[in-house]
């Protein structure tokens, strides 16, 4: 089941239609009129608010560059050379997405979906391909029903993340959602990559609290999970929603959450021992009591003239400070965790916390601001490790920060709950057996070429630094840290399913 369904969506991706299709108009104007004229009458209930929603580079292009840059998060995508949709559709109902996807079928015109923008490597807003395409910008479904009797949440893939925390909190505040810390990040997008946060180690991925879904498939039908079949909904929930029609929602499970939860936020330089605190992260985390989460991030930083890096500690812990601290002096004390370094907080106001706002002063509401992102131009790549780093090289790993002085590291356990779902439940095989998956993170505001090269060939020294201390046969990497670098092999061209296929699935096609 799984190989054959992964195989077409490592064909989709990396190889864009080879078959043949009728040729549609070349013509911008033309193009934009010929989709006019296909919505109604491809929609399959009366309809005539498409004009609204269907923007073109060729008519209005003041709208369309609004909607165009509206959510592009990573501005290295944003440059005249990158290559722009010729149709931008921002479907308001189920009928527009429909109609939508009938009609670049009958025009030859390929579709990229964006719910979010958070898409490292610009995929659901551009092209490598010379041929025409159009975005399908989901950001106006964005509609959350939550019924906490239930403990279900019904969430259109256009609604960001904290919204949807949002909607949980005014029904509850004893339930919640496990799912990613980024304010802006897209529920379609986000879901159908996989998901994670910061109660992965407490319940899992966000995809397997996924319990139905609705799509449109290449039909322009509308199917819920009974009507897709399991296959196909295994398949959107961890391998890339959009590889397989468009997802209009999903329906989840809710978990429950404490009253009362604590968060940390501890920093360790190098001559305070940082790199023997790290190592012994690496040996407690994936065993340690489930309802804690410690994420570490490794920055470069200067002590004493000396070039090298500090250690950030962040927490959530699904529980009191007085549990927590019990937890810490006995499990990982070489941290020095203080009562002091704690907050005890509602699951709600943790949030605001991972979203880098000060949680006491900060109003709620600002989770149902769409635009709170502060980073223009970014780098991501992604690793796994299933071996504890010795001290000796993660001593390497911190000099090699200093010395190249932007990138920083990004350690997310896992362990708990991850080590318990097969890893052939869903499409994401990322499971028992790895102790924390690596992110390297780069983010700068100049849109200078050679600060952009500098930074990008920073993200591929330090990938290449770290090659023998990561997972190997295959080197693997998390699909919704989307690296496009990963599908170029040294000396071999472009194989991407090959490449593809064995970092993000495991599996070679």
């Amino acid at each position: 089941m799984s190989s054959i369904i992964l195989f077409s969506l490592l064909f989709f991706i990396c190889c864009p239609p080879c078959f043949s299709l009728p040729k549609g108009p070349s013509d911008p104007n033309s193009l934009y009129k010929s989709f006019l004229e296909c919505l109604p009458t491809s929609s399959p209930q009366p309809d005539t608010t498409f004009s609204s929603v269907v923007y073109s580079s060729a008519t209005n292009s003041s709208a369309y560059t609004k909607v165009l840059l509206e959510h592009i998060k990573n501005f290295r995508y944003n440059t005249t050379s990158i290559p722009k949709p010729a149709i931008i559709i921002t479907p308001k109902k189920e009928n527009h997405v429909q109609a939508a996807v009938i009609c670049a079928k009958k025009l030859n015109i390929q579709i990229r979906i964006r719910s979010g923008g958070h898409d490292y490597e610009g995929v659901s807003y551009t092209s490598s391909e010379k041929t025409q395409f159009m975005i399908i910008d989901m950001f106006n479904l964005r509609a959350i029903d939550i019924n906490v009797g239930t403990e279900t949440a019904v969430v259109q893939a256009g609604a960001h993340l904290d919204e949807l925390y949002y909607r949980i909190w005014e029904k509850s505040k004893v339930h919640g959602f496990p799912a990613g810390a980024c304010p802006t990040l897209g529920i379609g997008g986000h879901i159908s990559g996989g998901g994670y946060g910061t109660m992965i180690r407490k319940y899992g991925l966000t995809i397997d609290h996924v319990i139905d879904a609705k799509i449109v498939d290449v039909k322009g039908r509308v199917l819920d999970r009974k009507a897709m079949g399991e296959d196909l909904f295994w398949a959107i929930r961890g391998a890339g929603g959009s590889s397989f029609g468009v997802v209009l929602s999903f329906t989840v499970k809710l978990v429950p959450v404490p009253k009362v939860n604590t968060v940390f936020r501890v920093t360790k330089t190098a001559e305070a021992k940082a790199v023997d605190i790290v190592f012994k992260w690496q040996s407690v985390m994936s065993t340690i009591d489930k309802d804690l989460f410690i994420r570490v991030l490794l920055q470069p930083t200067q002590e004493k003239n000396k070039k090298t890096a500090q250690a950030t500690f962040m927490a959530l812990f699904l529980g009191d400070s007085t549990r927590l601290m019990g937890l810490m002096s006995k499990s990982f004390p070489e941290l020095g965790l203080k009562k002091e370094d704690c907050f005890e907080v509602s699951w709600i106001q943790s949030n605001l916390f991972w979203s880098n706002f000060d949680y006491n002063k900060t109003k709620l509401d600002i989770l149902l601001d769409r635009h709170t992102d502060v980073v223009k131009f970014l780098k991501r790549k992604s690793d796994y490790v299933q071996t504890p780093i010795p001290t000796q090289a993660l001593t390497s790993i911190f000099n090699k920060l200093g010395e190249l002085g932007k990138i920083g590291m990004v350690f997310n356990p896992y362990g708990g709950r991850m080590n318990e779902i097969p890893a052939d439940a869903t499409p994401f095989p990322h499971r028992a057996g790895n102790l924390f998956k690596v992110q390297y993170s780069l983010s700068w505001k100049e849109s200078d070429a050679k600060v952009t090269e500098n930074n990008m060939n920073q993200s591929r020294v330090m990938y290449e630094f770290m090659t023998n201390y990561v997972a190997k046969n295959p080197r693997s990497a998390f699909l919704n840290y989307r690296d496009l670098d990963i599908g170029v092999n040294k000396g071999d061209g472009f194989n991407s399913s090959k490449v593809y296929g064995g970092k993000y699935y495991q599996k070679e096609f």
